[in-house]
């Protein structure tokens, strides 16, 4: 009996494995397939017979497209034809940059992420996650994205394969900001001048998306003459056809701003793929608004639409649940991470966006300095985006996420969309030169000649002088010493008093000095320290107030005997 019960046992439990390993093999093979990405067709003939000619130093040509750098580090490319041939052509042009910017933003995923057990599982669940991306984006855009895709490298396949890597990159600023705390994107941007008699509308936009400073190493200023739609140019990095901050030749812009957004749970459209749209097939507002209305995005998002017809700026504040336009009274309008209309008045993710974040401030700040002119004129508007301060002009630390500058920005744009003029930083950040293009005038003669300038430099506006100063080198090195003394602190290494208080010096109006250096002393158990360090900190500007309450917690806890 005893033999007979052990038997019954022993198959119960047989049964059971193999009904495991058959689930587990089913949940395989259909998540395999479901993952699955198909491509779009491709023309063996337009990959074969496309070849780069090498013009110059760092000048490569392909029948009338070409990208060249110019003196200042900037690249300046021209593409036209269909999306497939834009797309092999781009990728051929730029495939050494298309390498570094890979290099680059895999090199931070695994800081942020340096175990390679997780990184596995990350990389199964975001192919997961946007199993069904392609079905919401465009069919020439797919192709367009499976052009560049033969260009990517094989040494990041361990990813994906390149073109699920290329359609995935699309949709990195929305899962960048979705995850806000990754402190990847906080965008500002602002119309003045609205409604004037003359053509001075004018658009300014710093965007602020850090991966790291090798990602923002080699902008590119694109000018794009589609097939379809409308010409268009547009600030991007190697691979990336979306938009985060363009024009077109009717003067309609796009720049694209984060708003607060729970965490997606099924990817739709990137919505720099729907700024693609927009700016490529809209010739006014109205159009632009109903571009928006007919796409699914998985993330909330404001949209600064700029307009030479109308002679104004919007804002199309776009979740994944629902949509409004916000429309100023005054001449002027200001973007930045929240939203404005009555449809998200009452949102409670919004509402804590507003109170608990740097938006509002940055928002009232950049208010501030339009108010101090009576008409924005491009320099002015240089200005803007360059400053430092806070509201009335306060210092609050170089690379406070409240001042307009944050010492982040990936590039800054100016747009005058009657005249069809745009000027786009180049290093660092926003305060080296902005180059002036007039967008008229390189379409209508894109042919680039070894040598020649593309830009004009009669409307150059000149680097900050602030990037010449001793306070600038501070604030790099102040970055460096960051590092160290979080390194510190994380191996609990002892370091002189002094070389904390030199760190502190290095910027002394900004909060974070402060609170790492009580975080140092914490991790040594050095709380008299700790508590003059946190205490310090809270007469500083902080970014936002969970920052504030963590440091405030903290000290409740030190003094606790």
């Amino acid at each position: 009996m005893k033999h007979r019960n052990k038997y019954r046992f022993l198959r119960f439990l047989l049964y059971l494995i193999l009904f495991f390993l058959l689930v587990i093999g089913v949940l395989i093979v259909w998540y395999y397939f479901d993952t699955q990405i198909s491509t779009p067709s491709a023309s063996q003939a337009v990959i074969n017979n496309n070849i780069r000619e090498t013009v110059d130093k760092d000048h490569y040509r392909i029948g009338k497209n070409w990208l060249k750098k110019n003196k200042y580090g900037l690249w300046e490319m021209y593409l036209e034809g269909t999306p497939f041939e834009m797309g092999v052509v781009n990728g051929k042009l730029t495939k050494e940059l298309i390498y570094k910017q890979e290099e680059a933003f895999v090199e931070q995923i695994r800081e942020i992420v340096p175990s390679e057990s997780y990184l596995d599982f990350l990389k199964y669940f975001i192919k997961f996650f946007n199993r069904d991306i392609d079905e919401y984006i465009l069919r020439e855009y797919r192709e367009e994205i499976y052009g560049i895709s033969f260009s990517a490298s094989d040494d990041f396949n361990f990813i994906g394969t390149k073109y699920e890597r290329m359609l995935n990159y699309h949709a990195s600023h929305d899962i960048g900001h979705a995850l806000q705390d990754l402190m990847l994107v906080g965008c500002t941007s602002f119309a003045a001048n609205m409604g004037f008699s003359d053509s001075s509308l004018i658009i300014g936009r710093n965007f602020d998306f850090y991966i790291n400073d090798a990602f923002a190493e080699e902008k590119i200023v694109c000018f794009v003459n589609p097939e379809r739609g409308y010409q268009f140019a547009y600030v991007t990095w190697a691979s990336m056809i979306g938009v985060v901050s363009g024009m077109n030749n009717h003067g309609l812009t796009v720049t694209i701003n984060a708003g607060k957004s729970s965490i997606p749970f099924k990817s739709a459209t990137p919505i720099s793929l729907l700024a693609r749209e927009i700016l490529q097939y809209a010739k006014n507002i109205d159009e632009a608004i109903d571009i928006a209305e007919k796409r699914k995005t998985f993330v909330s998002e404001s949209l600064l639409i700029g307009s030479a017809v109308d002679n104004k700026a919007v804002i199309i504040e776009k979740s994944p649940s629902k949509l409004d336009v916000y429309t100023a009274n005054d001449d002027f309008l200001v973007c930045a991470n929240h939203f404005q209309s009555n449809a998200f008045s009452t949102d409670k993710a919004n509402k804590k966006q507003i109170l608990e974040s740097a938006s509002s401030y940055r928002h009232n700040r950049a208010k501030e300095l339009i108010l101090e002119k009576d008409t924005i004129n491009y320099l002015e508007a240089a200005a803007i985006l360059r400053d430092r301060q806070g509201l009335n002009g306060n210092s609050i630390g170089v690379g406070n996420e409240k001042a307009m500058a944050q010492m982040i920005s990936h590039h800054s744009v100016i747009f005058q969309p009657a005249k069809k003029d745009m000027w786009v930083s180049t290093i660092a950040y926003q305060l080296g030169e902005y180059l002036g293009y007039h967008l008229i005038q390189i379409f209508d003669s894109s042919y680039l000649k070894p040598g020649e300038k593309i830009y004009d430099t009669a409307i150059t506006i000149p680097a900050d002088n602030f990037l010449f100063s001793s306070r600038f080198e501070d604030f790099m090195q102040f970055k460096e010493e960051r590092n160290k003394i979080k390194k510190a602190t994380e191996i609990k290494a002892k370091l002189n008093i002094e070389t904390i208080k030199n760190f502190i010096a290095l910027n002394p109006d900004y909060f974070q000095g402060y609170v790492l250096a009580g975080d140092y002393f914490m991790s040594l158990n050095d709380n008299e320290k700790a508590l003059q360090f946190y205490n310090f900190s809270l007469k500083k500007e902080f970014e936002k107030s969970s920052q504030r309450k963590e440091v405030e917690e903290k000290i409740e806890q030190l003094n606790i005997p």
